[in-house]
């Protein structure tokens, strides 16, 4: 059986909500099965930045560093900050099992 990871979403109202999801998916992936309102609306292709979320300090670096593609798309939309990431660029492995992310107040739809 694979492994499975624990992911904290704090919505937008600061409400938290736990999850498990399968090694190998992605953030965005767990967030849109469990219905975290989170657009992605590329579907993970890093074409957008409607998955963008805020990592809690204690978990950023834990996680693999950020592509510079990932960092420029990272770059036009709102809300960034230091530990801001891409949903779907962060894939769940059990090093990360309790990663607590925050989503941002708002997001940009880059592809309208």
């Amino acid at each position: 059986m694979a492994d499975v990871v624990k992911v904290v979403f704090v919505d937008r109202a600061g409400v938290r909500k736990e999850f498990a999801g399968q090694a190998g998916v992605s953030l965005m992936q767990l967030a849109k099965t469990n219905g975290i309102d989170m657009e992605g609306a590329c579907e993970g292709c890093m074409a957008c930045s409607t998955c963008h979320v805020i990592v809690d300090k204690e978990w950023f670096a834990k996680l693999p560093k950020p592509a510079e593609a990932e960092v420029d798309m990272l770059d036009l939309t709102y809300g960034v900050g230091p530990t801001s990431r891409l949903g779907c660029q962060v894939i769940l492995t059990k090093s990360v099992d309790g990663l607590t992310v925050r989503l941002p107040q708002s997001t940009r739809n880059m592809m309208d």
